[in-house]
C-alpha cells in the first residue's frame, strides 16, 4: 500500500456541492479522508479523487488539525471551482478481502433465500437486506425454459409422427402406381396412377412441412440451451459482486461502531490514531466492489429484458409459424385428395388378366375342388362320430 500527492480542481454543481463525504480529523484521527464519492456529481465525472484517499489540503491551504466539519464549510465558502489536495491511496483490493470479509460474504449467501424471522432468530438480521427481486426471475426463468424444453419435445414427436405419415404416403403411392402399371385397362389404369400420384405428392408436401418446422426447433434450442445459461452466469456473477459489496458495506459499518464506541467511551483507537489505513483500504474495497456491482447489475437488467422481449415475440412468432405450416400441409393434402376422388374405379373382370381363357379347364378344375371338398367333409364327420362313440 502506497500513497502519492497531488491535486484536482473540481467545478460545483448548483447545489454547491462535489459530491464528497469527509471522514477522520481532529481529534482523534490527525489525517482527513474521503469517505465516499457519489454518483453523478463533479467528483464522479472526474474520477481523480477515490474513496480512502487523504485530504491534505482545499485551494493550496492545508487542513491538517482541522475537523471535518471546518474542511466541509472550507470547501463550501469556495464558489464556482474549487482545488483539493489529496494523496492518493494505492491498494490491490486482495489487500482488503481479510477473512472476516470473506466469511461475510458466507453469511450474505446463506441468509438469501431465509425468511427475515429466520434470519433474526440466528442472529443475522442485517444480511436480509441482501434480498433482490431481480434474482427471484431465476424462478420465472426456470419456467420458461420447462415451456421450451416441453414444447421441443411434442413438437420433436409430432415431427417424427409426421415422417412416419408422409413414409406411409409414399408406400400408397408406389403400390397403387404399381397397380396402375399392370392394369391393362386403360381407365383403371389411370385412376389407379392418378391415385398414387397423389400421395407421393402428399409425401413431398410432408417433407416440406418438416423442413419448415425443423428451423423452429433450432431456434427454440439456441434459447434454451445458450441464451437462457447465458443470462443465468450472469445473474450469478451479479450476485458474487452483490454479496461481496455487501459484505464492505458490513464491515465498514462494524468498524464505524467500534470507533463510536472507543470515542463514546473517551479511549483511544490505535488504527484511528495513526491515519485509519485499514479503514480507508475497506472503503476503496467498497467503491470498487460497488462499481462492479453496478456494472453487473446493468447487464443483468439488459440481459433480462432482452430475454423477455425474445421470449415474448419468439413463442408467438414460432407458435404462429408452426400453426401455420400444419394448417397449410393439411389443406393442400386435402386437396391432393379431392383431386385424386377417382372411385369407385370400373374394372372389366371379363378383360382383367385374372381372366381364365379356357372356359371347360375352368369348370374341370372347379368340379375337382368340389369333390376334395365333399371328402375332407366326409372325413371329418366320421372322426367326430367315433369321438362320440368313444372306445
Amino acid at each position: 500500500m502506497t500513497v502519492t500527492s497531488g491535486n484536482v480542481t473540481l467545478s460545483k454543481d448548483g447545489s454547491n456541492l462535489i459530491g464528497i463525504s469527509i471522514g477522520g480529523g481532529a481529534p482523534l484521527c490527525p489525517c482527513l479522508y474521503v469517505v465516499q464519492v457519489f454518483d453523478n456529481t463533479p467528483a464522479s465525472r472526474d474520477g481523480t479523487i477515490a474513496a480512502g484517499d487523504e485530504i491534505t489540503g482545499v485551494n493550496g491551504k492545508s487542513v491538517r488539525g482541522r475537523t471535518k466539519v471546518e474542511v466541509a464549510k472550507a470547501i463550501q465558502a469556495v464558489k464556482e471551482e474549487v482545488v483539493i489536495n489529496y494523496n492518493k491511496l494505492h491498494a490491490e483490493p486482495s489487500q482488503g478481502k481479510t477473512l472476516d470479509v470473506i466469511l461475510k460474504k458466507l453469511k450474505h449467501r446463506i441468509v438469501e433465500n431465509m425468511s427475515s424471522t429466520t434470519a433474526d432468530a440466528l442472529g443475522l438480521s442485517r444480511a436480509i437486506l441482501c434480498n433482490d427481486g431481480l434474482v427471484k426471475k431465476l424462478d420465472e426463468m426456470e419456467g420458461n425454459a420447462t415451456l421450451y424444453r416441453g414444447l421441443m419435445e411434442h413438437t420433436r414427436k409430432i415431427m417424427k409422427a409426421m415422417y412416419e405419415v408422409s413414409k406411409t404416403h409414399r408406400v400408397f403411392g408406389d403400390v397403387f402406381a404399381s397397380i396402375g402399371v399392370r392394369e391393362p385397362q386403360p381407365n383403371a389404369s389411370e385412376a389407379f396412377t392418378h391415385f398414387g400420384d397423389a400421395h407421393r405428392t402428399m409425401e413431398k408436401h410432408g417433407i416440406k412441412l418438416l423442413k419448415t418446422v425443423k428451423p423452429m426447433l433450432s431456434d427454440l434450442s439456441t434459447f434454451l440451451n445458450k441464451a437462457i445459461p447465458d443470462t443465468k452466469l450472469t445473474i450469478k456473477k451479479y450476485c458474487d459482486a452483490k454479496f461481496e459489496y455487501l459484505s464492505y458495506c458490513l464491515k465498514v459499518k462494524e468498524m464505524d461502531d467500534e470507533e463510536y464506541s472507543y470515542a463514546a467511551l473517551q479511549e483511544p483507537l490505535y488504527r484511528v490514531e495513526t491515519g485509519n489505513y485499514e479503514y480507508r483500504l475497506v472503503l476503496r474495497c467498497r467503491q470498487d466492489a460497488r462499481a462492479r456491482f453496478a456494472k453487473l447489475r446493468s447487464d443483468v437488467l439488459v440481459k433480462m429484458e432482452l430475454l423477455d422481449q425474445k421470449h415474448v415475440q419468439d413463442i408467438v412468432f414460432q407458435l404462429q409459424k408452426f400453426v401455420s405450416a400444419m394448417s397449410q400441409y393439411h389443406d393442400t393434402c386435402y386437396k391432393c385428395l379431392q383431386g385424386a376422388d377417382v372411385f369407385p374405379i370400373e374394372v372389366d373382370l371379363s378383360r382383367s388378366t385374372f381372366a381364365c381363357t379356357n372356359q371347360e379347364n375352368y369348370q374341370e378344375d372347379e368340379e375337382e375342388e368340389v369333390e376334395e371338398a365333399v371328402e375332407e367333409t366326409e372325413g371329418a364327420v366320421g372322426v367326430a362320430e367315433g369321438n362320440l362313440i368313444g372306445p
